[in-house]
């Protein structure tokens, strides 16, 4: 049976359940399980998060938490993390804050007149000084929406500290690095 429209907070996936140990009882044992396939990043990303995708992917695919069903979700998150980088990069070189000039509707500068003084009536002839207006940069906004993505997508992969603390591998919580050899 089906149910849909549940309320509360999205349930937990089975293999998450399990690293954390829940109690046999709460798993999910009817769960459909993605079959065996190679993953590999779809064709409309870009090869900037490409390199994330190959930074991050092995190690997920190991955990079985990045599955065939997971690449579009796992390259949504990818391509967060480069939207990201370049709003940080964009903001280091021009800050938080820019400067606009002020234009009429006809898509003309605003000046002052001669004289200097704002009150004066504004003509499209006046050759004075150009308004310029203060702004947030809009990189912020591209900014504030990737670290939101990460946050909301990453986590679903256990990628960020409080629901990587939630796990548990096994093993005394270590990873042998020689695994990785025989795999």
């Amino acid at each position: 049976m089906i149910t849909v429209g549940q309320r509360g907070p999205a349930p937990k996936p089975t293999n998450v359940r399990q690293l954390h140990g829940d109690r046999k009882d709460r798993i999910n044992t009817d769960e459909p399980v993605p079959s065996k396939v190679d993953i590999k990043p779809p064709a409309w990303l870009s090869p900037t998060a490409r390199t994330v995708w190959r930074q991050y992917a092995p190690d997920l695919e190991r955990s079985g938490v990045l599955t065939g069903w997971d690449v579009e979700t796992f390259a949504i998150l990818c391509d967060a993390v480069v939207r990201r980088r370049a709003a940080v990069k964009a903001l280091r070189a021009e800050g938080e804050i820019i400067q606009v000039p002020l234009l009429t509707k006809a898509g003309e500068y605003v000046r002052l007149p001669p004289s200097g003084d704002p009150d004066a009536e504004l003509a499209n002839d006046f050759q004075g000084e150009i308004i310029w207006r203060r702004f947030k940069n809009p990189w912020l906004y591209v900014l504030a929406d990737a670290d939101a993505q990460i946050l909301r997508w990453g986590g679903r992969f256990g990628m960020t500290p409080s629901d990587r603390a939630q796990l548990s591998i096994g093993k005394g919580g270590h990873r042998d690095p020689a695994e990785d050899l025989l795999t």
